[in-house]
């Protein structure tokens, strides 16, 4: 009797899940292989460069060879962890400490896309295992799970079908499906002509042709926001953009510091004198907390106008809801599924803020009302050393490319 069991819960068709421990010698060097290839995918893919996104289909493929529940755990960690490398650095350099914060932090965040990966694991064959798959993959797109759902595969979407908009997400995921099945063998090769297509035919997504978006390089710290002499050398860059027939010039994250009525004076003064629509990241400031906006100066020093308050703030640093929940104040507040796009100057707008560019959901949302141009901002002071804003802007590039939008990008580094 004992041998039977034994040799039911090895079997295909049995959902049962032996550990590493009771796992045959090839079975071990089958998972050792599996995660290797897994951390291989996640760096190449999440490296920065938009037109290696499409390695990332690798993943639900190697979840689904996993021989046990615990595989599949070592390869979901295994991808997530690569490809969101760049986090320990980052953190260290926002706090100011060692990398005891970040590795926490990194191990945190991957627990979720871990959990959710591994419970919905399964050695059944037939259907059972690309609906699974599709759950999870459902589940890290969309709040709660999706407050941490970077990585996900389906952001090279536009790099494989650019243009193609919903009937390219939809053919993207139906690959990421079958991408857990036998079918694989087809599939993925199929998908990989169409990248092969995508990189020789490549072509970066532009802004509309009187948008430009401006770098800039002034660092920061934790706490610190935009100060005086921060504002006089961004509106001196600013007053350069109208005179090459720029009509709206989009700036950073906060870019503008805290806005109050004195910072609103000294814009509204020093663009009085231009043709331009200011677009700039800044901080609004009330008794329970903060927003994360981006606003609008126009010109003529006329009323400025908040246009977007963002949906996800970077959890932990800046988003704090435990703060409510005990009662307290403080923290950006998260707006999650509020205000997709906004119009300006004859463009209906997509906006991403920082952190929601590497999320599934605040795009996919905006998308969902048809925008012309999408606009990323961002302030990566705090990622020296790392690639997170190069996978910001891959991500922004993938999603432009996916629904045949223009793009118009601004950093802070």
């Amino acid at each position: 009797m004992t041998r039977d069991i034994s040799d039911r819960s090895r079997h295909p068709g049995s959902s049962a899940s032996p550990g590493l421990s009771s796992l045959s010698d090839n079975d071990r060097i089958k998972v050792i292989g599996l995660s290797a290839l897994a951390t291989g995918s996640g760096v190449i893919a999440w490296s920065g460069e938009p037109r290696l996104l499409p390695v990332a289909f690798l993943f639900p493929a190697l979840w689904a060879l996993a021989p046990s529940r615990l595989s599949a755990v070592i390869v979901s960690a295994a991808y997530f962890l690569a490809a969101s490398r760049g986090l320990p650095q980052g953190v260290a350099n926002f706090y100011g400490s060692g990398h005891g914060a970040g590795l926490a932090l990194w191990l945190g965040a991957a627990l979720a896309f871990v959990v959710v990966h591994a419970v919905l694991w399964t050695l059944r064959p037939g259907l059972t295992r690309p609906i699974r798959y599709g759950v999870a993959a459902l589940l890290v797109s969309v709040p709660p799970f999706g407050i941490v759902g970077w990585a996900h595969p389906i952001t090279a979407a536009g790099i494989l079908f650019p243009g193609w908009g919903w009937w390219g997400l939809v053919l993207a995921a139906l690959g990421l499906l079958a991408a857990t099945t036998r079918y694989r063998v087809i599939v993925l090769p199929v998908f990989a002509s169409f990248w092969m297509i995508s990189t020789v035919t490549w072509a970066d997504p532009e802004g509309p042709p009187d948008w430009v978006g401006i770098d800039t390089e002034f660092g920061g710290q934790q706490g610190e926001y935009a100060g005086y002499l921060q504002y006089r050398e961004t509106l001196a860059l600013v007053d350069a953009a109208p005179n090459a027939g720029r009509n709206v010039v989009v700036l950073p994250e906060s870019a503008a510091g805290i806005w109050t009525p004195t910072v609103e004076h000294l814009w509204s003064a020093a663009l009085s004198d231009t043709d331009a629509i200011v677009v700039a990241g800044a901080i609004t400031v009330d008794r329970q907390g903060y927003d994360n906006v981006m606003l609008a100066v126009p010109a003529a020093g006329t009323q400025t106008q908040i246009l977007y308050r963002e949906r996800m703030p970077v959890p932990v640093s800046m988003w704090q809801p435990w703060r409510q929940w005990t009662g307290g104040s403080g923290g950006a507040r998260a707006h999650f599924f509020a205000n997709p796009v906004f119009e300006l100057a004859g463009q209906r707008v997509a906006p991403l803020i920082c952190y929601e560019q590497l999320l599934i959901w605040p795009i996919l949302q905006s998308a969902w009302h048809d925008p012309d141009v999408i606009v990323a901002i961002g302030n990566g002071w705090w990622t020296n050393g790392t690639n997170i804003i190069a996978i910001q802007k891959a991500a922004a590039i993938a999603w432009a490319r996916l629904f045949g939008l223009t793009l118009v990008m601004a950093f802070n580094s």
